[in-house]
């Protein structure tokens, strides 16, 4: 690693912050992972500044600044929608809650300031004035090599804050980084710390792993280290256990290459990691085959996954997403009817579809063998006849029915209630078997004839 570094890599906005701290008499340096990916040639997502300047100092300099963490000496400043966090150089004392320092210190010394931070290559800071590249741990040597080491002593890193193994984790996938095998090795005995970590920041942590080009690196670490005993010992039912003929993976390696072919947001990947989570529990051995079976396993994987996001605080929304995919992931196209597709629309959702096909083509990847263009075209038959079908504006809820509940209970004289509803579910049934019947008149007297059947008239 270059001894200078190109301060030209900054933005302007960082470049200010240190104007306006060099202004009043502070030092400051360039810290973190903007540090880190500049040098590694890749562009950062975010720029960090150290300071020897107080908190009090930082609200004197940034009047406008968020005080995000100011107990911790830390302020965010805004320039232009981006967000830049400021922080005064500090060291820590003992973590008790296995998250939190209990006490702060502020000091003068950026390299006792480094010595706090989790990994070493991490722990490299930028004299914004010169250029000079501060690494007192060998952190640029680890980026060359493409190791990720724990600062000091690795047990005593993941005793003060439980997260940071998980955050170990999530960079040997976003870094693509290797884990120092001493670094790997105080993982397991400090397990303890890991559990004080709430479930929100379980979640935020894998949320920022599926950004990585191939997630699975992280869970792998997970795996193998006991952290994913604590957080989703479900996932671990599948470790070993073979599928298939139509498999190359046993349970686990098949979602883990699931994942990681699936194209999408973070959200979608949580659901393709998790899309196969009810096999182990529906394995069933078929004579007739002559091999292993999986029925009912997106039903039960759904039913396994509702609460897997309820502990790891998954919002409504996403945990809503995540349920509906593993229960709607497993579909077998072969030449429906239109009414089929209507059907398969109305029952996983319009909105749903696009991730579907994501997931669908993950799924077939993830098998392990080479996937052909026979493979796929199932698939690709199945997307084009859905398009056709959605093009056709054919009414797939009863709100895209010709008549609503106040034309039933008007024409038909239907009090209010229940049975309403489930009369406009009857029609739209109908409906979705022959569109043509779409249409005011027939439909009241479709409605007329259920309703004289049922009694309701």
């Amino acid at each position: 690693m270059t001894d200078a570094f190109d301060l030209r890599l900054a933005p302007a906005a960082v470049h200010g912050i240190v104007a306006r701290l060099r202004e009043l008499g502070f030092r400051s340096w360039l810290v973190g992972g903007g540090v880190r990916d500049a040098l590694r040639g890749v562009p950062p997502a975010d720029w960090d500044v150290a300071t020897d300047a107080r908190p009090d100092d930082l609200l004197r300099a940034f009047p406008k600044a968020v005080p995000t963490g100011l107990q911790h000496g830390t302020v965010t400043v805004v320039e232009d929608g981006e967000h830049y966090e400021v922080t005064t150089l500090r060291g820590e004392s003992a973590y008790s809650d296995g998250r939190h320092p209990d006490a702060v210190r502020f000091v003068d010394d950026v390299t006792a300031d480094l010595a706090r931070r989790d990994f070493t290559v991490n722990a490299i800071a930028v004299d914004p004035a010169t250029g000079a590249v501060i690494d007192p741990f060998g952190g640029g040597r680890d980026l060359a090599a493409r190791v990720l080491r724990a600062v000091g002593e690795p047990r005593e890193r993941f005793a003060e804050d439980g997260l940071r193994v998980l955050r170990a984790a999530r960079f040997v996938a976003t870094l693509e980084f290797e884990l120092d095998p001493a670094t790997a090795a105080a993982i397991a005995p400090t397990l303890g710390t890991f559990r004080k970590v709430s479930p929100e920041r379980v979640r935020d942590e894998w949320l920022k792993t599926m950004k990585a080009r191939r997630p699975s690196r992280a869970f792998e670490v997970m795996r193998a280290t006991g952290m994913l005993a604590i957080t989703c010992p479900e996932l671990l039912e599948g470790v070993g256990m073979a599928q298939n003929r139509w498999h190359a993976f046993d349970v686990w390696r098949h979602g883990m290459a699931c994942m990681d072919h699936c194209v999408g947001d973070a959200v979608l990947r949580v659901a393709a990691l998790l899309h196969d989570v009810g096999k182990p529990r529906t394995r069933a051995f078929s004579d007739k085959t002559r091999d292993w079976t999986f029925y009912d396993h997106d039903r039960v994987g759904a039913v396994m996954a509702e609460p897997i996001c309820e502990r790891l605080r998954f919002s409504n929304d996403e945990r809503r997403r995540v349920v509906d995919l593993v229960r709607h992931h497993l579909f077998h196209y072969d030449e429906w009817t239109d009414a089929a597709v209507r059907r398969w629309i109305r029952r996983v959702g319009r909105e749903r579809i696009a991730d579907l096909w994501a997931l669908n083509e993950a799924d077939l990847r993830g098998k392990g063998d080479a996937i052909d263009a026979g493979d796929m075209a199932p698939l690709l038959r199945m997307k084009e006849h859905v398009a056709r079908v959605l093009a056709a504006g054919d009414a797939l809820t009863v709100r895209d029915l010709a008549v609503d509940g106040a034309d039933l209970m008007r024409e038909l004289g239907l009090p209010p209630g229940k049975g309403i509803g489930i009369l406009l579910g009857e029609l739209l049934e109908l409906v979705t078997e022959d569109p043509a019947r779409n249409e005011p008149a027939a439909l009241l007297a479709l409605a007329r004839r259920i309703a004289a059947d049922r009694g309701m008239a």
